[in-house]
């Protein structure tokens, strides 16, 4: 049976079943760990995704996330995600956790989420909250655990270096292993 509900001639057993399965799985977990790198740099996920659809890791056809295919949307994404870098180590920079930052962490932690369930082949809603679990999850746990590390005496730069190589490096991981 293929997805429009048609038999196809092959027989489904329990280890197709599973297999399928364990693909769901894993696409869902990857759209949580890039939703958790989106709650930590709001613009790394959605730059990371325009670059994995870019060069051909991820599908956006015929979704209404089709912008995303578009070299201009990828060029800002880059340059808003490259400013987030840089802008992060600014003193005058909100917290992630207040209201704002948070809604856009969960606004483009859900885009990601829906981009690579859509490029997955699993149901978007499930992608989309997924993201948005792991956008909350990102947002919230690096803000305590930079805030606990620096209360601690470490400086801020070299934590907050240490999140954009988790945010850009396990996005950037996730993206190129995408299982589309």
């Amino acid at each position: 049976v293929d997805c429009s509900g048609e038999r196809t001639g092959e027989e489904v057993g329990p280890g197709m079943i599973e297999a399928v399965t364990a693909m769901l799985g894993l696409v869902l977990l990857y759209c949580f760990l890039l939703g958790a790198a989106t709650g930590l740099r709001s613009m790394s996920g959605p730059a990371l995704v325009c670059w994995g659809v870019h060069l051909g890791w991820l599908t956006v056809a015929g979704s209404p996330l089709a912008f995303l295919a578009n070299p201009v949307v990828l060029g800002v994404f880059s340059l808003m995600a490259a400013g987030e870098l840089v802008a992060d180590k600014l003193p005058k920079i909100p917290n992630r956790i207040d209201i704002g930052p948070l809604l856009a962490r969960i606004v483009l932690g859900g885009m990601c989420g829906w981009v690579l369930a859509w490029s997955g082949h699993v149901p978007v809603m499930a992608g989309i909250v997924c993201a948005v679990a792991g956008a909350v999850a990102g947002a919230f746990s690096g803000f305590h655990l930079r805030r606990t590390i620096t209360g601690r005496g470490v400086k801020g730069w070299p934590v907050a270096l240490f999140e954009d190589v988790i945010a850009v490096g396990g996005g950037l991981l996730l993206i190129s292993r995408h299982l589309s």
